[in-house]
């Protein structure tokens, strides 16, 4: 991955690391005996043609068709088209093609995949302790593989990023996570387990779209960008209060789930505010200092 005016690296690193979670899965899948199929091809296909586009650049319409095709795969494994009207099913498909991609977004500075999967694996460790609704073991197959990603990336020069095979397979894996868990207890507080990265990545998107930019472009005005590019945080430190931020929203969405749907609903929304004005707010920051002082942002 050679550096250029939009990246957060200055020198060359090694892209598409991130296979190892499909490794991770692959293994998982071999050794347990070859369960949730469906899960396992779509994880493949996607995996597949993200590592294809590390190397040759693909063209996104494909890379779409791709995951839209992939997530079909684990819709059907999960059982959600025997649940769900079609007029859902749309949103569905959409929404959840939004967070793969948002995973990938997300994924551009040292540590950050890695700090937020761990979150959100940890957090589901801790659910299935009391619903015991996953298998454990593929929880702690995608924990060693953070864990060994982590020891190349997470770090001030990182040796290797997750590349789009890292990002879009390990966002494949915690969703179809998250969708068994939320199928099986009927507890949608559980999708606030993804909060941190959606809001991030749905009002940059929104205010690319307003600038009428390409959003499948290379830029640098996500919140972590900022922070960490342009207000000179540490990256690491950055990444790491992502992850703990989803991590505490999430311990937040567990306590909800012992509550009504409508409470649930009426706490997401008001999670999802308050997360969206200090949003607003640190990136008012960060631009206003440094339009005072003249500098690009």
């Amino acid at each position: 991955d050679r550096p250029n005016d939009r990246s957060s690296h200055a020198k060359i690193a090694l892209r598409g690391g991130g296979i190892v979670f499909y490794f991770a899965m692959l293994a998982y899948f071999i050794l347990s005996g070859f369960p949730d199929a469906w899960f396992f091809i779509g994880l493949s296909v996607v995996s597949a043609v993200s590592f294809l586009d590390d190397v040759f650049s693909i063209s996104k319409w494909i890379r779409i068709i791709v995951q839209l095709l992939s997530i079909a795969f684990l819709f059907y494994g999960i059982g959600i088209f025997s649940i769900v009207h079609w007029w859902w099913m749309i949103a569905a498909f959409i929404l959840i093609t939004g967070v793969v991609n948002a995973f990938n977004f997300m994924d551009g500075i040292n540590g950050i995949t890695v700090a937020n999967a761990l979150a959100i694996f940890s957090l589901l460790i801790i659910v299935n302790q009391n619903t015991n609704t996953l298998d454990a073991s593929m929880l702690y197959y995608g924990v060693i593989s953070l864990l060994i990603f982590g020891f190349f990336n997470f770090r001030q020069k990182a040796v290797s990023f997750a590349g789009d095979v890292g990002s879009v397979s390990i966002a494949y894996v915690l969703i179809f996570l998250v969708l068994l868990l939320v199928v099986k207890t009927g507890n949608a507080s559980y999708f606030l387990f993804f909060v941190v990265y959606g809001i991030d990545t749905f009002w940059t998107i929104v205010e690319r779209l307003l600038k009428k930019e390409n959003i499948f472009q290379a830029h640098r005005l996500h919140l972590y960008q900022l922070l960490s590019n342009e207000a000179g945080n540490n990256k690491l430190l950055v990444s790491t209060t992502y992850g703990l931020l989803q991590f505490a929203i999430g311990l937040v969405a567990i306590q909800l789930s012992a509550f009504g749907k409508y409470t649930q609903l009426l706490s997401g929304a008001l999670i999802i505010i308050l997360l969206s004005l200090f949003y607003f707010y640190l990136k008012r920051r960060i631009k206003k200092k440094y339009i005072e002082n003249k500098l690009p942002i």
